[in-house]
């Protein structure tokens, strides 16, 4: 029997609803990863699952005596006392054992196991905690009561890159059932054993690890596009006929008149695809190659150092990545670096023709007296965008922001909603320089991976904080890691190199660690000696192989689209087990197969067949 299950379940508030005739069982040790664009209610299902909302219409059904722990998205406000305190809170109690608590080493015992366990101090008072922190003592208090299931809303959000590693491997160990909302698509890939989307009020179930769900995803949206397509182009031709002045009301035509009358029904149900974001950003002329020279910076706060004598070096489009615990100082170097705040030791030397945008984490630059109009306007109602003048309506509807929203104040946005409204203000300023702090809170995958493929495109020069993992390995070309004591090291390339740079040679003399002294000179890597020199034979074969190979990978590719595009058709599930199983079996083998071609490849460019 599945833990909690959801029968035909509908709920809304007002408008299209947000679950309609939701069907999911959530069995036991799965791990369910809730995917979907903002606003498409993954958020009030995990409230469902919780209790915390009965539904307009269908069943909820939970096993008798079922542990639940929620972890909202936001942390609850007013939550006062020790770590202790706030995680004996957690405790699913009787009156009688809420008297007995404080008696009773057991209750005491598995408080203390907890906070062990969860790496927290029990005497340190909750009010004084970073966000990251607190959210961590928050999922102690859900863990304290051994929940079955565990419901996590966007568990990463304010979270370091080594916090999030660590909370990886906690619930990896963990044994219970989780079902959690996130963006973090690293996160997503290591976490989940199952995914389930939102979409337009129904819920879709992949069933697979993340990266299968993309791929079939893909091809199920071009599916629908496909079969939409078909379906206007039918209604368009019987409207065509209708109006042709046919004698439709003879007998042999009322049957078609009739099917015109369910086509036009069904086309006012359809729930399109949700609008995707389009981001543009106004390059600037060319800054000098030089960017900016730090050299020997230091600052501290009192006694604590948050940087020590760092120098880097950063030219025109250099896309810099900076990561490090919470309160490292990673917000003090980009304002450092920006010429925001002067280093109390060391000299910084900016380029010629800057021209820099600043993205806040904070959203500082917003006016929460304005209205989302007002904040990107400033008293105007066109703008000048890439030299064109845009309507600010229309410009706004790029960030999907349509007509009846952007009147509304700031205090009623979501998060994700501040965050692209930041955004467009922000894309109005020709740049050549562009800061971002934390960028990716609150932004649902799609618009994530729109301003990913933005930022690779720029030009410009690109400083980023940021705790999303894949965003820094598909972006940056170097990374500066803050250690939380004062020390800064430079690595070449995102968070994944980093990882492999940083335990490849504990010594610190990694090859590939950038220099962060200006003055010293990248030498030249020699030649490999010892390397036995292929035949002419030999080179023949390798190059005959490298030409087929792209080809032969090509192929695969192309029965891969094919496999999982039939896999997206919900008719795909209606066959025999058997035509099933063959399917997934060789999209399995398929896969299996690629990763060999494509590694036999790079192993085939590597080799000198000159």
């Amino acid at each position: 029997m599945a833990l909690i299950s959801l029968q035909s379940v509908s709920l809304g508030f007002g408008g299209p609803l947000l679950l309609e005739e939701v069907n999911l069982q959530v069995e036991n040790g799965e791990r369910i990863g809730v995917l979907g664009r903002n606003g498409m209610g993954k958020s009030t299902l995990l409230k469902v699952l919780n209790g915390d909302l009965n539904v307009d219409d269908g069943n909820v059904a939970r096993q008798q005596n079922l542990r639940v722990a929620y972890l909202p998205q936001e942390v609850p406000l007013g939550l006062q006392g020790s770590i202790a305190d706030i995680v004996a809170s957690g405790l699913q109690l009787t009156s009688r054992e809420e008297a007995d608590v404080e008696n009773d080493w057991r209750y005491q015992v598995q408080i203390d196991q907890v906070i062990a366990r969860m790496q927290l101090d029990p005497t340190a008072q909750f009010a004084t905690l970073s966000a990251g922190m607190k959210r961590r003592v928050l999922l102690a208090r859900g863990l304290a009561n051994n929940p079955d299931v565990l419901l996590l809303d966007e568990p990463t959000n304010h979270l370091d890159v080594g916090a999030i590693a660590w909370l990886e491997d906690f619930l990896n160990r963990w044994g219970g059932t989780l079902v959690f909302v996130t963006h973090d698509r690293m996160f997503l890939q290591r976490m989940t054993t199952r995914i389930i989307e939102l979409d337009r009020g129904r819920l879709f179930d992949w069933n697979c690890d993340y990266a299968t769900f993309v791929q079939r995803k893909e091809a199920m949206l071009a599916s629908e596009q496909d079969q939409n397509a078909l379906f206007d182009k039918k209604l368009a031709q019987e409207e065509q006929w209708i109006r042709k002045g046919i004698e439709a009301r003879r007998t042999r035509n009322e049957g078609r008149v009739r099917a015109l009358k369910r086509l036009r029904e069904v086309r006012m149900e359809r729930r399109e695809q949700p609008g995707k974001v389009r981001l543009q950003i106004q390059e600037a002329r060319k800054s000098g190659k030089l960017v900016l020279d730090a050299e020997r910076i230091s600052y501290a706060f009192g006694e604590h150092r948050v940087i020590s004598d760092f120098s880097t070096t950063i030219q025109r489009g250099d896309k810099v990545g900076i990561v490090g615990p919470n309160g490292s100082g990673k917000t003090t170097l980009l304002r450092i670096l920006m010429g925001e705040l002067a280093p109390q030791t060391g000299t910084i030397k900016e380029g010629t023709n800057l021209e820099v945008v600043y993205f806040d984490q904070l959203r500082s630059q917003l006016n929460e007296n304005q209205t989302v109009f007002e904040n990107v306007g400033q008293g105007r109602d066109v703008i000048m965008v890439q030299g064109r003048s845009r309507n600010l309506y229309g410009y706004l509807e790029d960030f999907l922001f349509p007509k009846e929203r952007v009147h509304a104040p700031i205090s009623v946005l979501s998060g994700g909603e501040r965050n692209r409204l930041l955004l467009a203000r922000l894309f109005t300023q020709p740049a050549n320089v562009i800061v971002l702090d934390e960028p990716t809170n609150d932004l649902d995958i799609d618009t994530l991976e729109i301003l990913e493929d933005l930022l690779l495109e720029y030009a410009g020069t690109l400083l980023l904080v940021s705790h999303d993992r894949t965003f820094l390995n598909n972006l940056v070309t170097s990374t500066i890691v803050m250690d939380g004591k004062g020390n800064a090291f430079e690595y070449v390339g995102g968070y994944d190199d980093w990882l492999r740079q940083s335990l490849s040679d504990s010594s610190g003399t990694d090859k590939n660690i950038k220099k962060t002294n200006p003055d010293s000179k990248q030498q030249s890597a020699s030649p490999v000696e010892g390397v036995r020199k292929l035949s002419y034979k030999e080179r023949k074969a390798l190059e005959a192989e490298l030409v087929e190979l792209p080809m032969r990978i090509e192929r695969m590719e192309a029965e891969q689209f094919a496999l999982t595009k039939a896999m997206s058709d919900p008719s795909f599930y209606q066959q025999e087990s058997s035509k099933i199983s063959l399917t997934v079996n060789r999209l399995k083998e398929l896969e299996e197969e690629l990763n060999l071609a494509y590694q036999r490849w790079e192993t085939l460019e590597q080799v000198n067949i000159q």
